[in-house]
């Protein structure tokens, strides 16, 4: 790999690759070195210290979230439709295995032992995440196409805590059919009227 922004890809897209399979702990430069087949010298060329490493993959992975849900709103008017489609997504990643967990809701489980140079950014993503899920439900309660059984905010931290507790069992089990099993009804309460 000649190019250097290719290079740095291929080692961005291993360390994620790494990351979802063991978290921040589960892998060094050395297991880089030999996923991507280059020296450990050129990975500290490109990034100086697995923080830096760790710290631009969360940077870029919350650039990629940012433009699949503007995308979402793009593309989809109806907030129950972007909902749904939101869940599709992951489930189609769990189920062909491309990203079969959100890199940033499994940094947060490591936040006691993440360097505090990596904390703020998978926090920000929670953040960023959390006010696009807020919206998309005031937008569905202003329009009627969403039921919600408390505020705005309160429903969408527990729409993203049920998305990211279904990759988890999907994970634990060992079935990514659970994902479905367990996002399905959420999907169902918020858009069926009572």
């Amino acid at each position: 790999m000649s190019n250097p922004s290719s290079t740095a890809d291929a080692i961005l897209a291993c360390a994620r690759t790494l990351i979802i399979a063991g978290g921040y702990n589960g892998f060094s430069y050395a297991d880089v070195a030999e996923i991507v087949g280059i020296r450990k010298p050129s990975i500290h060329h490109h990034f100086a210290s697995k923080v830096d490493l760790v710290r631009t993959l969360v940077s870029r992975y919350r650039d990629e979230a940012q433009a699949g849900l503007s995308a979402l709103e793009r593309n989809i008017s109806d907030p129950a439709e972007q909902l749904r489609s939101y869940v599709a997504y992951w489930e189609a990643c769990i189920a062909d295995a491309t990203a079969p967990f959100c890199v940033c809701a499994l940094l947060a489980s490591e936040l006691p032992i993440l360097p505090e140079e990596v904390a703020p950014e998978v926090r920000a993503h929670f953040r960023a995440l959390a006010s696009w899920l807020t919206s998309v439900m005031e937008r569905g309660k202003r329009q009627g196409r969403l039921h919600l059984s408390s505020t705005p905010r309160i429903e969408a931290e527990g729409f993203m805590a049920t998305v990211h507790g279904a990759m988890l069992s999907a994970r634990a089990y060992g079935d990514p059919k659970m994902f479905g099993i367990i996002t399905r009804p959420l999907l169902e309460r918020l858009s069926t009227r009572h």
